[in-house]
């Protein structure tokens, strides 16, 4: 648990004889890459160049582009996606912002103010 202190985390739930549920922030961000990347027309994520260099080196890094910002309840999410060659950007996007409130919801019982996604490359090799 000491791992834990120095990350940011949110109390979900509490019970005054069993304990209390917290989620890192980490967390709520690997939810929402995941889920953007099942989305038809995701290539991948994209990320910052530490990302990148971390990638290359053969760690997993699997919130690489995403940004979360959790308050007591409520969630907001920046996505950089890269997108394949041929896909209609704003029906992509439109569902990657579904499926990641979905998620999110979901998992965490957070409230999702909003998620943006940033459209950052597109893929030729399909």
């Amino acid at each position: 648990m000491a791992e834990m202190d120095n990350r940011n985390t949110h109390k979900v739930y509490e019970k005054e004889k069993l304990g209390e549920v917290q989620i890192a922030d980490e967390v709520v961000a690997i939810i929402a890459g995941l889920a953007a990347t099942e989305v038809e027309g995701v290539d991948s994520m994209a990320g910052n160049i530490t990302n990148e260099l971390v990638g290359k080196l053969g760690m997993k890094n699997l919130s690489k582009g995403v940004k979360v910002d959790v308050t007591e309840e409520h969630v907001s999410v920046d996505l950089s996606l890269n997108i394949k060659y041929g896909y209609k950007i704003p029906a992509v996007s439109e569902k990657v912002q579904d499926r990641v409130k979905t998620a999110i919801e979901n998992m965490t019982g957070l409230m999702v103010l909003d998620v943006n996604v940033k459209i950052a490359g597109v893929n030729m090799n399909n």
